[in-house]
């Protein structure tokens, strides 16, 4: 956070549209990607170089451009240039830290929103930017690497499978918003699977290293919240169907998508009362544990006050102590405590101290 928070300082007093990449530093080349296609024939292929693309603006064909990797700055800007992107959508595809949104600009819709997915287990949950521009007949998808959760969408375009190569660029630019909403439930499903064993082991082992754990799962529930809760208001952008460029047998399928958005943020509401209920039982738990504690020094301290006292009394130097001369003193004396400690024992035990 603190440097992304750096990284957005240093846009402080420059010209707005001003392209300054925002997010992890990458070394790697931009990869872009094209399927073009209609009712009948599509094709696929990668493009060797960024002009390459350029001539599918004008097909009469559906062409979906994806670009992996938005760090090179010249090729968002040739893209800008082609295309006619506003220099602020420029510098908002470029921003990785940008807020979901939806701005319609009559000639194309731009939109942004957070992919999630899981690398593994150490690395937890991972919050990459996905920026839309829609346009007639063509998407162009920004991502800040390649992978992403579009397999599906790539599989049905090469299959023909469903409707996706009968619609519009609409349909297509829903299609990869849905593929993105659906995966955050995959999401929260390891998300829940991850509590329940917290809560196992609460229970069971209350360590430091739990706290720990906790504080990282309230931490992306935070983060969670802040990625999917402004993407109500970019849905609804799509939904009410506004732009020209969205037809209205979409507008139900961007409804759809609204109710798995409505749902997700209500399940992660719940999850962060359960974060916090999971802070409340390891509390608790260390409470228990530490009374636990307390209570067998207790009974030991218990056990040993009288005995002290006997030892105290017979451990003092005075020169008259009748039991002092008795031959058999010593073994009463180390009796009598041992009775006194097996007596407080069965005291203990019968009272369930213990």
């Amino acid at each position: 956070m603190a440097i992304f928070m750096k990284r957005l300082s240093e846009q402080a007093g420059l010209a707005p549209g001003t392209l300054i990449h925002i997010g992890d530093n990458k070394t790697e080349n931009v990869k872009i990607t094209v399927f073009d296609y209609n009712a009948e024939n599509f094709q696929e292929l990668t493009a060797g170089k960024i002009e390459d693309i350029f001539p599918l603006k004008d097909t009469p064909t559906i062409t979906w451009i994806n670009v992996d990797g938005v760090h090179d700055i010249s090729i968002i800007e040739k893209i800008g240039r082609h295309f006619d992107l506003h220099p602020l959508i420029q510098e908002d595809i470029v921003n990785t830290a940008q807020r979901p949104k939806y701005e319609d600009f009559e000639k194309y819709i731009f939109a942004s929103l957070k992919m999630l997915y899981c690398r593994d287990k150490e690395n937890g949950i991972v919050i990459e930017q996905v920026s839309l521009v829609v346009g007639s007949n063509f998407v162009i998808s920004f991502q800040e690497k390649e992978g992403d959760v579009f397999d599906h969408v790539r599989e049905r375009i090469r299959k023909g499978k469903g409707q996706i190569r009968k619609k519009s660029s609409d349909y297509l630019a829903y299609s990869l918003i849905d593929s993105i909403v659906d995966n955050y439930f995959s999401i929260l499903e390891k998300y829940s699977e991850d509590m329940e064993e917290l809560e196992e082991q609460l229970t069971a082992d209350p360590r430091f290293e739990v706290l720990q754990t906790i504080h990282k799962l309230k931490r992306e529930a935070i983060m969670l919240r802040k990625s999917v809760w402004p993407l109500r208001e970019m849905i609804i952008g799509f939904q009410r169907g506004e732009s020209g460029l969205i037809k209205k047998d979409t507008t139900i399928y961007f409804r759809d998508v609204y109710d798995h958005t409505i749902q997700v943020i209500d399940t992660i509401e719940a999850f962060r009362d359960m974060v916090s209920g999971l802070l409340d039982i390891y509390l608790s738990s260390v409470s228990n544990k530490l009374n636990e504690i307390m209570k067998v020094l207790t009974m030991f301290a218990a056990i040993f006050i009288p005995l002290t006292l006997v030892a105290g009394i017979y451990g003092m130097n005075f020169k008259y102590m009748p039991e002092l001369e008795w031959r058999w003193g010593y073994f009463a004396v180390l009796g009598f405590m041992a009775l006194v400690g097996v007596s407080l024992l069965i005291y203990f035990k019968r009272k369930k101290w213990m």
